[in-house]
């Protein structure tokens, strides 16, 4: 065995000196090298990613809100809009209106959305309101006089009475 290290140091010795390299690398000493990363600069780094995280989700959260809300109001408008061509085709009235799912089909798209929805007619008005998603404490109403707002409410029965007119 003492034989092979003689060997092997030989050997080495006669690389370096002709400048070629070594062919068994000297093995690595066991302090650090400076490479890589400790555990605590990489919890560090996972606490900052979910802290940006947590800030975009809650935004997001009120964006999606947001769209419900103008979904609802669209919707509510559509309805609006084809009551026009409902109000010609009956004859001139609004009964039945509500219940015909050809000109209110928006109203199955509100209900989708998750909100409380009324739609109330008389012969010659209609009204119909859906709670609003950001605002919970506000109503959209839409009615025959081509009235769109939003109102301050709990619920649709106070701004969209069977009177079928927006108060």
């Amino acid at each position: 065995m003492e034989n092979m290290k003689k060997l092997f140091n030989s050997h080495n010795n006669l690389k370096k000196e002709s400048g070629a390299k070594e062919i068994y690398p000297a093995p690595l000493s066991p302090s650090k090298s400076g490479a890589g990363f400790t555990i605590v600069e990489l919890i560090i780094v996972i606490l900052i990613i979910a802290l940006l995280t947590a800030i975009v989700l809650v935004n997001v959260i009120g964006y999606v809100n947001q769209s419900r809300d103008a979904a609802v109001q669209a919707n509510l408008n559509s309805i609006q809009t084809n009551s026009v061509k409902f109000i010609e085709t009956s004859g001139g009235n609004y009964t039945g209106f509500c219940a015909d799912t050809m000109y209110t089909s928006a109203s199955a798209a509100i209900t989708a959305i998750g909100t409380v929805q009324s739609c109330n007619v008389t012969d010659t008005t209609f009204c119909a309101c859906s709670s609003l998603k950001v605002n919970t404490a506000s109503v959209f109403c839409v009615d025959s006089t081509g009235a769109k707002k939003v109102v301050p409410a709990t619920d649709c029965a106070t701004e969209c009475p069977a009177t079928g007119l927006c108060l």
